[in-house]
């Protein structure tokens, strides 16, 4: 025997490999028994023989034009591949078909994540035959194992997260204005209400010039949506008097202690935004600028917008949109349970940080 086909010791409860199995091919053409093509793999002579089963194809000789039977070692590692997917343990979640529709339905019509919707499960009063864990859930969508539920209804869907950029650059359209360096610490750590994060939300191209102004509050994640006719820095600076009229000043100064944007061209008007619009001369507030390409800098306001883009998808022109339809979707952004508010709602963690 060649020295390749060294005997091996036994192996126990080890699989084939493909290599086994080529190897095995090549001995099977060289008439080798299955005892000594055990002794050279390294495995049991009863193995081979089944191996020889599964693996085994009907071929045809050009020659004599007669049929015969052989190994072939892709048909058995094909064979072995189909049967090791139906490995582990059978779906948790079973046949409980009931179960199944109820997370259906709150995932597409009620908008919830899974996380949500496992934690609305555990405190609602109607029970299920199978208990199931966020991760679980997630895993199950993860493999299309239901028939209307996929990644594509999650709020965040199957991305990979972009590593953070280290590099922190000023803006050079916007050097006058307060670098969110300066911001303090109470805003950075969230230990008090009244810290705002604003952005603009932005309608399909060649539609109406409307956008939403969004304004989110950093320790409780409530949410301000305001319809501007257009993406201009008149529009932002009349939306927060407005805000000021509605509220009064003192109120005004005390919900809005700080406000942080990007280095858009429609909130370069720091003086604007902070300047009263009820006492002339009198601040209202504090701008703050975020670094350029710097979206994490303003996380929770980047994670609200792509929760409004579930009800305002990209495309949409915004102008169409009515006040009761954006009021309802501000509620619903301020009554939806957040799990990193112990699944209180921004509404309630608003008022309890009062």
């Amino acid at each position: 025997m060649e020295h390749i086909y060294h005997t091996k010791a036994l192996r126990k409860n080890k699989h084939m490999t493909y290599s086994d199995r080529l190897l095995m091919e090549v001995l099977h053409k060289e008439k080798k028994a299955t005892k000594e093509i055990s002794e050279v793999i390294g495995v049991s002579q009863r193995t081979i023989q089944r191996e020889m089963r599964r693996g085994a194809v009907q071929l045809l000789e050009g020659s004599t034009w007669i049929y015969y039977i052989t190994y072939s070692a892709d048909v058995g590692q094909n064979l072995y591949n189909r049967l090791g997917q139906n490995k582990g343990p059978s779906l948790k979640i079973g046949y409980d078909h009931e179960l199944c529709t109820h997370i259906e339905k709150q995932i597409i019509e009620g908008k919830q994540s899974p996380d949500v919707v496992i934690e609305g499960i555990k405190r609602g009063t109607k029970s299920f035959q199978t208990q199931l864990c966020t991760r679980t859930l997630y895993n199950y969508i993860d493999r299309g194992l239901f028939l209307a539920v996929n990644n594509q209804h999650l709020i965040y869907g199957k991305r990979k997260k972009k590593a953070k950029s280290l590099r922190n650059r000023p803006s050079y359209k916007n050097i006058k204005g307060r670098s969110i360096e300066e911001r303090s610490t109470a805003a950075n750590d969230r230990s008090e209400r009244g810290h705002w994060e604003m952005d603009c939300v932005v309608g399909g191209k060649g539609k109406s010039l409307d956008v939403l102004l969004t304004l989110t509050e950093r320790a409780t994640r409530l949410e301000r949506i305001i319809k501007l006719k257009g993406k201009t820095q008149e529009e932002v600076v009349t939306a927060l008097d407005a805000i000021e009229r509605q509220l009064g000043r003192k109120e005004f100064k005390s919900q809005f202690k700080t406000i942080t944007v990007d280095n858009g061209c429609e909130f370069l008007d720091y003086a604007g935004i902070e300047r009263s619009s009820l006492r002339k001369k009198t601040a209202r507030t504090i701008l703050y600028y975020a670094h350029p390409y710097s979206s994490w800098e303003r996380g929770s306001n980047e994670n609200m917008n792509r929760m409004i883009r579930r009800f305002v998808p990209k495309g949409t022109d915004i102008g169409l949109l009515g006040k009761r339809e954006i009021k309802r979707i501000q509620n619903w952004l301020n009554n939806y349970p957040r799990k990193i508010l112990d699944y209180l709602t921004p509404q309630e963690a608003y008022l309890l940080a009062a």
